[in-house]
């Protein structure tokens, strides 16, 4: 498996913007989170890398999102699960790669939300999501103006494959998230 330092160089290889590089940052703390608490612990690097490169072509390659990842990936020598896996993360709108294991469909569940809560964290007076509550989440999830570019029926779609209710996903996510938000 590729490691963590070679994965993080993979990556601000092909995105140089802070913002892509956050966001696949909080995505490697968040999905090493959800696989210390589904049990997938041994798994942990395998699911933080993932999060990590999810969005490898998306910077420089946004019309051939998750067609150009596996080229990229395949270049580095990364293998063909963590492929798949990064892949599947945009099943239904750029890539017809369903996400199978619990790990890709947490994946699945939590790319959007992440950004979700990273905007909402952004307009608080902390800047953080530490002190951010359920409730103030699903106030921002609602309002549908507030990042509008985060897509909530896939938010939804991905609580449902993963047989959570919304509520579920989203507090959980949000702790996740304040697992690694000084990492970032």
């Amino acid at each position: 498996m590729i490691s963590r330092d070679d994965a993080l160089e993979l990556l601000k290889k092909y995105n140089k913007e802070e913002f892509h590089i956050h966001h696949g940052l909080m995505v490697e703390g968040t999905m090493r989170y959800f696989a210390e608490k589904l049990g997938y612990g041994d798994e942990a690097d395998f699911w933080a890398t993932v999060g990590l490169l999810h969005d490898i072509d998306f910077e420089m390659w946004p019309d051939e999102h998750c067609k150009k990842a596996p080229e990229l990936l395949r270049e580095a020598s990364v293998d063909e699960r963590m492929i798949h896996a990064v892949v599947s993360h945009a099943y239904g709108l750029c890539s017809d790669v369903k996400p199978e294991h619990e790990m890709e469909k947490v994946l699945f569940a939590c790319d959007e939300l992440t950004g979700l809560i990273g905007a909402a964290a952004l307009m608080r007076p902390s800047k953080s999501c530490q002190d951010m509550e359920l409730k103030s989440l699903k106030k921002k999830f609602k309002d549908k103006k507030f990042a509008a570019g985060c897509n909530r029926e896939v938010i939804k779609q991905g609580a449902e494959m993963l047989g959570w209710d919304l509520d579920t996903l989203l507090s959980e996510t949000l702790e996740a998230m304040k697992t690694c938000e000084d990492a970032a």
